[in-house]
């Protein structure tokens, strides 16, 4: 799924695009949400820090606050490298600093063309987006989902550094490069559905082979890129070796 951001400073024109946005994602049915429409930059941001989910931004390039529209995407890039940044913005003479950020921008919209313009500027992004989105994520068995609540999130099996039961009953906890999450499921199951990267060292851990950085043998434990520790008994020691 893809997770739809705007965030422009005038409230007529966020609540345009909200509109505009929302009605587009009725009619087509694509697999994409609206999650935030916000003046707030930093409120963006932190929301993208909490998540997996690879995003379309519609920003505004001047938001009258102390982080503007490219700042914003800058900082989005660093969390999100594979989201969709679109300006929507009164001054399009400055789309030359997008390039300049390096921001590959998928589009700048210009506020003062007709509402049908900008309504059919916006849809062909999100027709973009899904296309291009799509055609990435059709390597499946590189992307593994779960469901937490009513959320369903993505990450890449190069992400994933191990999965651990959870003290919670029937719940596992996945440590990921950039977070750590809880769901409901079973090390038993995962180790069915996941490919040959992962490797199960013991009956509650399951490890992702590429990130392990060393096995310290004499202590019986595994020893992850991010410095964490996992178990590992003297019969999978063997096992690991051979794989």
């Amino acid at each position: 799924m893809l997770n739809i951001y705007v965030c422009e400073d005038i409230e007529i024109q966020r609540k345009k695009l909200k509109s505009i946005l929302e009605n587009i994602i009725v009619m087509e049915e694509f697999d994409m949400e609206l999650v935030m429409a916000t003046e707030n930059p930093h409120e963006v941001l932190s929301y993208v820090k909490q998540t997996e989910e690879v995003g379309i931004y519609f920003l505004d390039i001047d938001l009258k606050t102390d982080m503007d529209g490219l700042k914003l995407a800058s900082e989005i890039r660093k969390y999100d490298p594979r989201g969709f940044i679109v300006f929507v913005t009164s001054h399009s003479e400055m789309s030359y600093m997008a390039f300049q950020y390096r921001l590959e921008a998928m589009d700048y919209i210009a506020k003062d063309q007709g509402d049908d313009i900008i309504r059919e500027r916006v849809y062909h992004c999100l027709i973009n987006a899904n296309e291009r989105f799509s055609s990435v994520n059709n390597r499946v068995q590189d992307i593994f989902k779960f469901k937490v609540n009513n959320r369903v999130f993505s990450i890449e099996y190069d992400d994933i550094i191990y999965f651990e039961t959870s003290p919670n009953i029937h719940k596992v906890i996945l440590h990921g490069k950039r977070r750590v999450t809880e769901f409901y499921g079973k090390i038993k199951d995962l180790e069915e559905k996941l490919d040959g990267r992962f490797y199960r060292s013991n009956r509650s851990f399951l490890l992702n082979k590429n990130n392990i950085k060393e096995v310290d043998i004499k202590e019986k434990v595994v020893i992850m890129v991010n410095g964490e520790t996992c178990p590992i008994s003297t019969r999978r020691i063997k096992g690991l070796r051979e794989k």
